[in-house]
């Protein structure tokens, strides 16, 4: 309807998701309208939107649709046309990721670049999208064509070969990238990035400085026994550090996951129990289970001699007893206290809790009670950045039963944070906890 009243078939896309006439058409694999827009003189080579965006071929070729496929390059669409910036693949790479093998072979025929690099921002290599999605025959194919199994990951979230198979968990493509020397300890991506071992364990060299992850660290996160166990066999580095801001180490990211085998399997092979946490909202291992209310990982870490007083990261950390107290893990709680954890440690600088705040926080009455009757400080001052005292964290959260009890320990209610926590409770519309704030002598 619209190519009769005029409708102009090159009108261009949106900047982010974008699709024109064609690449829509492609995209879905409707090769009558694909037809009908070539006819109409579409440019076939249209560049992709900067953002997700791809090419008419790319979009095919992504959906797996051999016969619009075709088409195209009959149409002569570029083989070989880059990907948008963000997110973005070529047709080969789309394809391979897709699991298409029809049309990677198509493809392949074409002289499709089989080491075209990875966009700049989430992209993947064609070997790297095949082995991320576990295609073993996709594998095979573009290794006998030459892919460069260590070819570099994306600036942002990109993976390796080998680190994308890991975090997978596909054994069997790992062990075919081990055989054709595969790096088992190259670099993460800048941002967002896993090496291998961090990969498989969630599932060497340094991580990406935000969320990265090496192999292991990602086989392990990925509870991946079977792929940790050819990982630490091929020389991983089990003790390699956690990325700066939000990183894990091997160990914390199997901790954090509540994977025992996986966490004697590490401890085994020397992994340090009390590595320090990622600088930004990281945890140790201990922390890491604590908050997670893993137990039995709990018990496997104090036995391996876990601090359970080990400093919080300085930037949104908790010490264990605050992790598992703002999880309302009171079987954590009582088993840390056990051990000596201190009740009443600072919270970290930003964003930081004490175990009462975060218990009351998130609402937790008997773990409120337990601190309390092991003397937590009710009024202990709201860390510097983002901070909230217990009263105020409990209002914020309209938890009437915690602000009660905390009224019964004498939180204070004559200064500027009482006056701050019945505001809170005003802007969250918590009527009934106005009303007791009131009664209890906080001035609006």
């Amino acid at each position: 309807m619209l190519l009769h009243f005029g409708g102009n078939v090159n009108a261009a896309a949106a900047e982010q998701n974008g699709r024109m006439a064609l690449q829509a058409a492609a995209e879905g694999g409707h090769l009558e309208l694909v037809e009908k827009l070539l006819e109409a003189n579409v440019d076939v080579n249209a560049p992709p939107a900067y953002r997700n965006g791809r090419t008419a071929l790319q979009s095919t070729a992504e959906g797996g649709h051999l016969h619009v496929v075709e088409r195209l390059l009959l149409a002569k669409a570029a083989v070989n046309a880059p990907p948008s910036h963000s997110n973005g693949r070529t047709a080969l790479q789309a394809a391979a990721q897709g699991g298409h093998f029809d049309v990677v072979e198509r493809l392949l025929a074409a002289k499709a670049a089989v080491n075209a690099p990875a966009a700049e921002w989430s992209g993947r290599t064609a070997l790297q999208a095949a082995t991320g999605g576990g295609h073993l025959d996709f594998v095979e194919m573009l290794l006998v064509a030459k892919a460069e199994v260590n070819a570099p990951p994306a600036t942002l979230d990109g993976r390796t070969a080998l680190q994308a198979a890991a975090g997978g968990g596909h054994l069997d493509v790992v062990e075919i990238l081990l055989a054709v020397k595969a790096e088992v300890n190259a670099s993460a991506a800048k941002y967002g990035g896993k090496t291998a071992l961090q990969a498989a364990a969630q599932g060497g060299h340094p991580p990406a400085e935000r969320n990265g992850r090496t192999t292991l660290q990602a086989a392990a996160e990925g509870g991946h026994l079977n792929i940790i166990e050819s990982l630490l066999a091929a020389k991983a580095e089990v003790n390699a550090p956690a990325a700066r801001r939000e990183g894990k180490t091997a160990l914390q990211a199997a901790a954090e996951g509540g994977l025992p085998a996986v966490l004697k399997r590490l401890l085994a092979a020397k992994a340090k129990v009390n590595a320090l946490p990622a600088r930004y909202t990281g945890r140790t291992a201990l922390q890491a289970a604590a908050g997670g209310g893993h137990l039995d990982v709990v018990d496997i870490l104090l036995a391996a001699k876990a601090e359970v007083n080990a400093p919080a990261a300085k930037h949104g950390g908790k010490t264990a007893l605050p992790a598992a107290a703002g999880g309302g893990h009171l079987n954590v709680a009582e088993r840390l206290m056990a051990e000596k954890a201190e009740v009443n440690a600072s919270p970290a600088e930003s964003d930081g809790k004490t175990s009462l705040q975060a218990a009351a926080g998130g609402g937790h009455i008997d773990v409120v009670d337990r601190l309390l009757a092991a003397k937590a400080e009710a009024d202990t001052p709201p860390a510097g950045r983002d901070g909230k005292t217990a009263l105020q964290a409990a209002v914020q959260g309209g938890h009437l039963d915690v602000v009660d009890r905390l009224l019964a320990a004498k939180a204070d209610v004559s200064g500027r944070s009482a006056r701050n926590a019945c505001h809170l409770a005003c802007q969250e519309n918590h009527v009934a906890v106005v009303a007791r704030l009131k009664e209890a002598g906080v001035e609006i």
